[in-house]
């Protein structure tokens, strides 16, 4: 399994809180087209304006399709800051109790 952790800086407080409310809601009806995420935590931290988005992939081409998808969407400029990093990781443990 795979990981894609994007890391956003500069955000406003409010901001960060209402993204994360929006993206609770949509990721209800499931990844994007073009996603073939197995898994999704957004980790956020709205007093130093940061935020962790992780998308879990089965296989490196999963993980390639869906980087690709993402990478080519437009982040919003809706207070949420900008997007710093982008990283790949080999998940060595997912643990959910």
């Amino acid at each position: 399994m795979y990981a894609r952790v994007a890391k956003w800086e500069g955000g406003d407080a409010d901001a960060i809180q209402k993204s994360a409310a929006r993206s609770r809601e949509q990721a209800q009806s499931g990844p994007p087209e073009g996603v073939p995420a197995k898994g999704f935590t957004l980790l956020i931290d709205p007093a130093s304006g940061q935020a962790f988005a992780i998308s879990l992939f089965e296989s490196e081409e999963d993980y390639r399709e869906g980087h690709e998808t993402l990478d080519s969407m437009t982040p919003p400029d809706d207070g949420m800051g900008s997007r710093a990093s982008v990283e790949k990781y080999e998940v060595a443990i997912d643990l959910r109790m």
